[in-house]
């Protein structure tokens, strides 16, 4: 759990960072460059003793699915939407976390479903403190995709590391991050954007691809297997009261401190109800 809500803190400077420096780059080149950020970063940690070729193509296909088909939609989003509109539109993550958790076990846990219904509700309430809510439909399905994406990943990930309990994260976290960072490298080869940066991009990119991106997709992964399927949904909108709260208070824009509040005040009690199954 310490984890999660680390990691919720971090990545609540995202959207608005996001935004405002990476906005008018290609999506495919801002993915490409934060997963091999990472990537680079996790190798020299690979260890392949116990890992074998189905087990390593597993893990880059959670990688590819968790983190280049995420990070594609999620950054192609921002040319659609304000930064606390992607904030705000990724609260319906913690349903589909549940749904897929469910689908794997093949059972209903309907306490969890609660309670990721509850922290959509949490994440909404700060819809009214927001000014200028106008998404785009293309937005809008952009950021499900990435929504439903991200949290297939998550479930899969943590129903492997379930069933091979002695693997060690670190050694194997390079494996997801290939197979991330060969889909949007991929996509990248075909778009042949300008690779031209400024100085403040490439801060940006660097701080997005070993920090929020290598970083907090370790820890969170790390994490979501050490907690119920309820909780790790419920957590996934921990971020978007942080992220609404940081791109509108650090980015320009004002907040509703009661909104956030009351938001805060739901996805604890989400969370509680969500711990309790």
């Amino acid at each position: 759990m310490l984890q999660l809500i680390a990691v919720s803190l971090l990545w609540a400077f995202s959207f608005g960072l996001v935004k405002r420096h990476l906005a008018g780059l290609d999506s495919a080149l801002v993915a490409t460059a934060r997963l091999g950020i990472a990537l680079v970063i996790f190798l020299p940690w690979l260890r392949l003793r116990g890992v074998n070729r189905v087990l390593a193509v597993r893990l880059a296909l959670i990688g590819a699915l968790q983190f280049g088909v995420m990070y594609f939609a999620y950054n192609l989003s921002f040319q659609h939407l304000q930064a606390h509109e992607v904030a705000l539109f990724t609260l319906t993550t913690p349903v589909f976390v549940t749904l897929f958790a469910d689908a794997y076990d093949r059972r209903l846990r309907v306490r969890s479903l609660l309670a990721a219904l509850l922290a959509v509700v949490g994440a909404a309430v700060v819809v009214f403190g927001a000014k200028a809510i106008k998404p785009t439909l293309i937005g809008l399905l952009l950021l499900q995709g990435s929504n439903a994406a991200f949290a297939l990943g998550q479930v899969m990930y943590r129903q492997l590391r379930r069933q091979q309990p002695e693997l060690r994260d670190r050694d194997i976290f390079a494996l997801p991050y290939a197979g991330g960072f060969l889909v949007v490298a991929a996509v990248l080869l075909v778009r042949q954007p300008a690779l031209e940066l400024t100085g403040p991009q490439a801060l940006t990119l660097l701080y997005l691809g070993a920090i929020a991106s290598g970083l907090g997709f370790f820890l969170w992964n790390q994490g979501a297997a050490l907690v119920n399927a309820g909780t790790l949904a419920v957590m996934n909108n921990a971020k978007v009261p942080l992220g609404i709260a940081a791109s509108l208070l650090f980015f320009g824009e004002a907040a509703s401190v009661p909104a956030i509040i009351a938001s805060f005040t739901l996805l604890v009690a989400a969370a509680i109800l969500a711990y309790r199954d």
